[in-house]
């Protein structure tokens, strides 16, 4: 229960009104609310900068141009190169603001709406710059599976385990596109120990949506379970020695997104690209739209929560079917000029006039589409 005001003007202080509002993230993810309290903890840095103590500040006393006023502070104290991440920062804050309004907790003369107009208009439209994504990216998936399996023998045991997991985790990846956190939950249950070729997931946002593997991929989990031999739940464990004890169902020993990341990028620096798991899903994505997938079934299997997500980033991917569209029908001026001269022709054969414009207003021209 959120913790009640005990001032005389009815308002809580700042960490008060933090505390509700971390209360009030209970059904957030575990990112987001550690995203939302990192951003604030960024807020109670600045509120100084403009003569307010943190710790004693009732949110009444908070003013109106206050979002606008955080969003430059983090602009001068980060740099313009930054921000995107002060645009995050504030988006949370707001976050935080929207909470204040709803337990009309902001000061008698402060509107949210126009604290959240205000923020818009100074922000402006940010430039989106679309993911640049080599193919090269996808010599790391060849390049891990190549590597030679160490002997089936006991001093081999946790380097053998880690390359199978390994492979299983690249190829995966690719293979359905997933984020590295939505990796991390899979349970062995969810593919049916590689049986699957498809698995319901809960992914960002907590939303459902169906993943799709391909022969590859469930070969790679099947070898790799095969190889542990336990019936731990989780599909990725940790198989180091610093792992502690499993807990129950194996919970403890399940590999972190962060660890998902880092087997990545090992494979990436020993086979000499620069990537990360977001740009195998990038890969992904414009792989399936440059043969033939529309941007909204793209959507449906990478689980964007709105289309305009999907056409910001992947757009421009599209430009090889505008292309084939352009060389298909397009005619070259010259075909355009031989049959006009062919029309002038036939009708001069057949005593017609060679009427091609407008000869009733032939100075104006034409307005174009």
């Amino acid at each position: 229960m959120a913790p009640a005001p005990d001032h005389a003007n009815g308002y809580p202080s700042l960490p008060e009104a933090i505390a509700a509002f971390a209360q009030s993230l209970v059904a957030k993810s575990p990112r987001t609310r550690v995203n939302y309290l990192s951003a604030l903890n960024r807020f109670r840095e600045f509120l100084p900068s403009i003569a307010l103590d943190p710790e004693t500040t009732t949110t009444d006393r908070l003013p109106s141009e206050i979002l606008e006023r955080f969003y430059t502070w983090l602009l001068q104290t980060y740099g313009r190169d930054r921000r995107l991440t002060a645009v995050a920062y504030t988006s949370e804050v707001r976050a935080f603001f929207r909470f204040l309004d709803r337990r009309r907790w902001l000061g008698p003369d402060v509107s949210y709406e126009r604290m959240k107009d205000g923020l818009r208009e100074l922000i402006g439209r940010l430039p989106y710059r679309t993911p640049r994504v080599d193919d090269a990216v996808a010599l790391v998936v060849t390049y891990v599976k190549n590597i030679p399996l160490p002997p089936a023998d006991g001093a081999n045991r946790q380097k053998r385990l880690e390359l199978l997991r390994d492979r299983a985790i690249l190829t995966t990846l690719y293979a359905t596109g997933m984020r590295r956190a939505e990796l991390a939950r899979l349970d062995r249950t969810d593919v049916q120990d590689g049986r699957a070729a498809e698995a319901l997931i809960t992914g960002k946002g907590e939303r459902e949506r169906m993943v799709f593997f391909d022969a590859e991929a469930l070969a790679a989990i099947r070898a790799y379970l095969a190889e542990r031999g336990d019936a731990y739940r989780p599909l990725f464990l940790r198989h180091d020695d610093g792992r502690g004890q499993p807990g129950r169902w194996g919970e403890h020993w399940r590999l972190s997104p962060q660890s998902i990341w880092a087997v990545v990028k090992k494979y990436g620096r020993l086979a000499g690209v620069e990537v990360s798991t977001h740009h195998l899903r990038h890969l992904k994505a414009r792989v399936l739209l440059n043969n033939g997938a529309q941007l909204a079934e793209v959507q449906d299997i990478l689980g964007h929560a709105s289309p305009a997500t999907t056409k910001k980033i992947y757009a421009p991917y599209t430009t090889r079917h505008l292309r084939d569209a352009f060389d298909r029908f397009s005619v070259p001026a010259e075909e355009i000029a031989r049959r006009v001269r062919a029309g002038d022709a036939d009708r001069r054969e057949s005593g017609g006039p060679a009427d091609r414009g407008r000869p009733d207003r032939p100075d104006r021209p034409c307005r174009e589409a």
